[in-house]
């Protein structure tokens, strides 16, 4: 695709916004620059732009259209604003920034989607590449735009990517070498209106691959096993509870790959470090995705035994008094939280609650399993979740208003032994920026809790 002099709209200016300026500009495109919010409180975004020429529209997303060959929107920027609704009966083409990297490159890319796991699972594949000497770039919806990484690259450089719903419902040419489709579970079904939607867009990641391609599967979800017939491309699956004659999947204690002509012991399961059922899962998914990409598989047992997790999902704070301290703010979700759930042992003193996404909390109630002793609400969905778990049966709950409060009722009523798990099932955006922010705003309170409890250590 050539952008060189074309008048190419960017809708957001955050760190998607920003790394898909600097690439266009590198390419020769005329950029117009368009964000809802005001020059202020864009500035540190715009003092990284400093010195590119960009026609700037703030404050406002209504954008004259007239000569706008093409329009790249930031991935959290929905499909029925009226600025692309109008660019749409004007035949403009509305993409995100993992479309335009594929139409002007032609480096390898790995692309990983998914409800839950991606985030682990693209960093844990980017850490396998890397120690095998193979230089790549992980990126994507990890918070590291890929045309920023794309334009500095070498033709053979291997771009690992998180592919989100919203980046992906707007391709349209997208093609990995290797897709990676970790489960899917209903999420963002208030953006998608559906989970039919929602599934629609997770399958775009392989619906463009043939024959030199390869599609990671979840043998175990049965949605996705039966992907294999909506693709051309070659399938690896992974599984924790069936034999493959092709693939990854446990026998007995080990993690086995099946190559379709011997089976190869990788490793005992148990050595894996990052903790729960669900890194299994990702573990398996991310020896695939490498082993098709031609890691050794003794640089992939390495990595896996040292690899530690990725910031707020499943995270290990700190220990105080005898009580461990652990931020999953990553489990935007009731899925994801109750993997977290899974994970951790009892007894649980569990804080939850969030955005309302329009999920059902009923599963994740009935993952505590006696294993959750108290449960500390706050967030939109507090009361939503509040009275679920009491339709069920568990009444030990409280509401609270704040992080802080959160954090000091959970230590009020934990003892040592205990393990306090923020796990909030739910999007951040009801009281934060981002789980990136909700999380180290969960830090701060523990790192601030007083030692002294009653002029003693707590379980003394």
């Amino acid at each position: 695709m050539i952008v060189k002099g074309k008048n190419i709209l960017v809708l957001g200016l955050g760190i998607t916004g920003v790394s898909t300026v600097k690439a266009l500009d590198k390419l020769g495109a005329n950029i117009v620059v368009s964000d809802s919010k005001r020059e202020e409180e864009l500035s540190d975004f715009i003092e990284k732009l400093k010195g590119i020429e960009i026609k700037y529209v703030l404050g406002t997303n209504d954008v004259n259209l007239k000569n706008i060959d093409l329009i790249i929107k930031s991935p959290g920027i929905p499909l029925n604003i009226p600025v692309i609704k109008k660019a749409k009966q004007m035949g403009i083409e509305v993409i995100t920034d993992i479309e335009l990297a594929y139409r002007i490159s032609s480096n390898p890319f790995v692309a990983i989607t998914g409800t839950n796991g991606k985030t682990t699972t693209t960093t844990l594949i980017g850490e396998i590449l890397k120690n095998s000497g193979k230089t790549c770039h992980v990126t994507g919806n990890v918070g590291i735009g890929i045309l920023g990484e794309l334009i500095n690259s070498s033709k053979d450089d291997i771009f690992v990517i998180e592919a989100s719903s919203f980046q992906l419902e707007s391709t349209k040419y997208f093609k990995p070498k290797v897709s990676v489709i970790i489960n899917i579970t209903p999420d963002h079904l208030k953006w998608h209106k559906s989970f039919e939607n929602y599934v629609s867009a997770k399958k775009k990641i392989i619906v463009n691959q043939d024959k030199e391609d390869y599609a990671v599967l979840n043998y175990d979800d049965p949605l996705l096993r039966n992907l294999k017939d909506e693709t051309n491309s070659n399938i690896m699956f992974f599984s924790q509870k069936s034999e493959l004659t092709k693939g990854v999947y446990l026998k007995g204690d080990y993690i086995v790959l099946n190559d379709g002509s011997k089976v190869i012991k990788i490793m005992p399961y148990k050595e894996v470090k990052i903790p729960g059922k669900h890194n299994l899962e990702n573990a398996m998914a991310s020896i695939c995705a490498s082993w098709i990409m031609g890691v050794k598989l003794d640089d992939i047992r390495r990595t896996l035994r040292e690899f530690e997790g990725v910031e707020h999902r499943i995270e290990f704070v700190k220990t105080l008094s005898g009580i461990n301290f652990y931020n999953d703010s990553k489990a935007t979700n009731p899925d994801a939280a109750v993997k977290a759930v899974e994970a951790i042992n009892k007894p649980i003193i569990l804080i939850a609650g969030g955005l309302d996404k329009g999920n059902q909390f009923d599963d994740f109630i009935k993952s505590f399993n006696n294993k959750v002793k108290s449960l500390i609400l706050l967030g939109e969905t507090a009361l939503k979740i509040k009275e679920t778990a009491i339709n069920l049966g568990f009444n030990n709950i409280y509401i609270v208003n704040s992080m802080k409060e959160a954090v000091n009722k959970a230590y009020d009523l934990s003892e040592k032994g205990d393990n306090v798990l923020l796990s909030p099932a739910c999007a951040s955006w009801d009281m934060y920026k981002s789980f990136e922010e909700r999380g180290k705003d969960f830090k701060k309170a523990v790192y601030n809790l007083r030692r002294i409890s009653n002029g003693e250590e707590k379980g003394q």
